[in-house]
């Protein structure tokens, strides 16, 4: 019988120890975040990559990506971890005084929704002690430390994107495979940094949508599919103090949606997937927005797949949404099957029921099996790699079920 469903990954993948300490040795360059790189580190690169799609390959998944090993971290500096690296191809940043005082926190009215700061986060303050706790078990890290915007958004990433291009094509071709995908940040969850250069939350917005729409098109371009990672999209929710209207949060997003859509005009719609999440740190996210009031909302974006969390305790009871929500014809969706919030690995018989009730609903040829988030950062690497083992032989159990 024939493979029904396929399966791929959120992106991030747990980086080798090698290439972890080749990146903590690398110089940094004069603006305090940006890496330098060299032929010696590209090489390590190359082949790290190519041995992460041949894992992928081994362990069932079917639409392989780079696990993100390319998208540096930041030195020296902890502000944002996995999005970090699209600040590194950016000009119009700055590094703001790290011993300055936190800045005062932002609250929202009806009709005027605003993002308070990270650490302000109403999950983060209402489970204060257990995120300081450091035996409690949450996974937050530092508080976050980020550039801000101080001139003109500018795109300089076009020789890292190029990497990424290159490194994931030569994996492809050393595995014999064809087709990739490779992960881009949204012009709404860029724009969640520091602005003291545009006028207007908008204009600042709508600043990074011009920016990013260059990575986007160097991604396809080079025949790959290309993942926007937009949490702000869900995660913004909990950053809003205190909490908006349902009717208010849409209007908020609706800009962000906008922003992604300018961003990818002229792009053929398979080739474009959205990953939709609501944060993959470790903690209660009890101020977790319900997936039914936006699932609509994502499904304008003009993408081909849609990628969001399924898995995790918080929203695996959300597949009921697909009972009332209509994917448009020519669709897929790329529902979460196996999380990155658990160190326990799913039993390929509880992955495989979870596909069967989304194909189920759907039709299993618009369903793509994934992860909820990325693992790399999350889950220890034995972890991850047992995980999407467990994901592609679920896949193939599930595949066996609906063939009847």
């Amino acid at each position: 019988m024939s493979k029904l469903i396929q399966t791929t990954t959120a992106g991030s993948l747990p980086r080798t120890k090698k290439l972890a300490e080749a990146n903590a040795v690398r110089p940094v360059s004069e603006d305090g975040f940006t890496y330098q790189t060299s032929d010696e580190f590209d090489a390590l690169l190359q082949d790290a990559v190519t041995d992460v799609v041949k894992q992928q390959v081994e362990a069932g998944i079917d639409i392989v990506g780079d696990g993100e090993f390319g998208k540096a971290m930041s030195p020296g500096h902890d502000f944002g971890a996995w999005w970090s690296y699209s600040f590194q191809r950016t000009g119009g940043l700055a590094l703001p005084d790290k011993d300055a005082p936190m800045p005062e926190p932002v609250r929202s009215s009806p009709g005027n929704v605003r993002l308070t700061s990270m650490n302000d986060r109403r999950d983060w303050t209402r489970f204060a002690e257990a995120y300081f706790d450091p035996t409690s078990g949450v996974l937050l890290g530092d508080v976050p430390y980020w550039p801000e915007v101080t001139g003109p958004l500018t795109y300089r990433g076009h020789d890292l994107v190029s990497a990424d291009v290159r490194h994931l094509r030569a994996a492809l071709d050393a595995n014999g495979l064809q087709d990739g995908f490779i992960t881009a940040l949204a012009p709404g969850s860029a724009a969640r940094i520091g602005n003291t250069f545009y006028k207007t939350e908008e204009e600042h917005i709508w600043a990074w949508a011009e920016v990013l729409k260059e990575e986007y098109k160097a991604i396809v371009d080079a025949g790959f599919t290309l993942q926007i990672d937009d949490p702000s999209l869900a995660e913004s929710w909990d950053q809003i103090n205190p909490e908006p209207s349902v009717s208010d949060y849409r209007a908020f997003i609706q800009t962000r949606i906008d922003a992604i859509n300018h961003a990818i005009e002229g792009l053929p719609e398979d080739k474009v997937r959205l990953h939709l999440c609501w944060g993959s740190w470790h903690g209660p996210h009890t101020t977790d927005l319900e997936f039914a009031h936006i699932a609509d909302k994502m499904l304008e974006v003009n993408a081909g797949e849609y990628s969001f969390e399924a898995a995790n305790a918080r929203h695996e009871h959300e597949w009921k949404v697909w009972k009332d929500v209509q994917l448009p014809e020519g669709k897929k969706i790329v529902p979460g099957i196996v999380g990155h919030s658990t160190n326990v690995v799913e039993h390929p018989d509880l992955v495989a029921e979870r596909i069967v009730r989304f194909a189920e609903l759907v039709g299993p040829e618009n369903v793509i099996a994934a992860t909820d988030c990325g693992l790399g950062g999350r889950v220890h690497g034995q972890i991850a790699w047992a995980k999407l083992e467990s994901l592609g032989e679920g896949a193939r159990r599930a595949s066996d079920l609906l063939n009847g």
